[in-house]
């Protein structure tokens, strides 16, 4: 791989060597071992994601991954495909990249400040819908984290497919408080369990957004962690279902997950309580709504 030796500022041009799009940065929106993303616009003032990386064959795996993308029925898994090119750099070389829509929305951590614990179950809901696609297409998402995640109009969208990884084959691109493997609870083989874990460990960190470590006996603090954290209560016997390996599936874990929050057990005893509750009804109602709505479409494979 190529080493990605050129950074990029507020108002440089890219050009592209083939389809001649020119590109304007704006600002850098995330970097990774694959390469940096910026936000970006081109010459008619439209503003796009840009990936730009060393390694053409890693670059053209991701292009391929978003056009599949972009063909699933009834779903839209991840950001559009707009362009893909190489730009010549005079005396440093061709650097390739490709140019995706730009997703504006929140951060998860943003989204849920002030929310409460009912909204941690309607956003894993929703990932475990749109991970349901994907694993019936034949993949998994491999790097699922906060940071490839936004909320765009109540609506979780993933903004990286770069960690997504074929069935059987070996997970590549992940991060540690994430990965299963770090924390012993499987390996790093592509199965849509090791999805589950991810979504798991996203409802953590909604309660630990400092995250935490594994220590010196992994199993034993996520368990700890997890009976700490009371918001996580009405979820805790699904979180450990997948951790102890009884689900083999998203729509599985969906099923119950759709039970607890039909059926939360809530008490009555807290009148301050029940009035926040109420001030956010509407709203949760509304998204419930809008991810429901999803599980009464059929599963349609990707096209070729």
């Amino acid at each position: 791989m190529k080493k990605l030796d050129v950074n990029l500022h507020k108002g440089d041009m890219l050009q592209g060597k083939w389809n001649g799009r020119t590109y304007t940065i704006i600002r850098e929106l995330g970097s990774g071992a694959c390469g940096t993303v910026y936000l970006c616009k081109d010459s008619q003032g439209e503003k796009y994601a840009l990936k730009i990386g060393g390694d053409s064959s890693r670059v053209m795996l991701e292009v391929n991954m978003l056009k599949k993308f972009s063909k699933v029925q009834g779903v839209k898994l991840g950001p559009s495909f707009v362009d893909v090119d190489d730009w010549e750099v005079r005396g440093k070389g061709v650097y390739p990249f490709y140019v995706m829509e730009y997703v504006e929305g929140k951060s998860v951590r943003e989204f849920m400040r002030g929310r409460t614990k009912d909204w941690i179950g309607i956003c894993a809901l929703q990932l475990l819908t749109d991970l349901d696609h994907l694993h019936r297409a034949g993949y998994v998402f491999g790097d699922l984290k906060t940071d490839n995640l936004l909320v765009e109009k109540a609506r979780i969208r993933w903004i990286d497919v770069g960690g997504v990884t074929p069935i059987g084959r070996a997970i590549k691109e992940y991060t540690e408080f994430y990965d299963r493997g770090y924390w012993g609870r499987g390996s790093r083989k592509a199965d849509a369990a090791y999805d589950l874990f991810a979504v798991t460990m996203i409802m953590m960190e909604m309660v630990y957004p400092k995250r935490f470590s594994k220590g010196t006996d992994p199993v034993k603090v996520l368990e700890s962690k997890l009976h700490a954290a009371i918001p996580l209560k009405p979820y805790r016997s699904v979180i450990l279902g997948i951790w102890k390996g009884r689900y083999s599936s998203a729509g599985e874990v969906t099923r119950d997950l759709k039970r607890v929050l039909m059926h939360p057990g809530r008490s009555g005893s807290s009148r301050r309580r029940g009035k926040r509750m109420a001030s956010e009804t509407s709203e949760v109602l509304a998204f419930s709504c809008f991810v429901m709505a999803f599980f009464g479409v059929s599963i349609f494979s990707f096209w070729m």
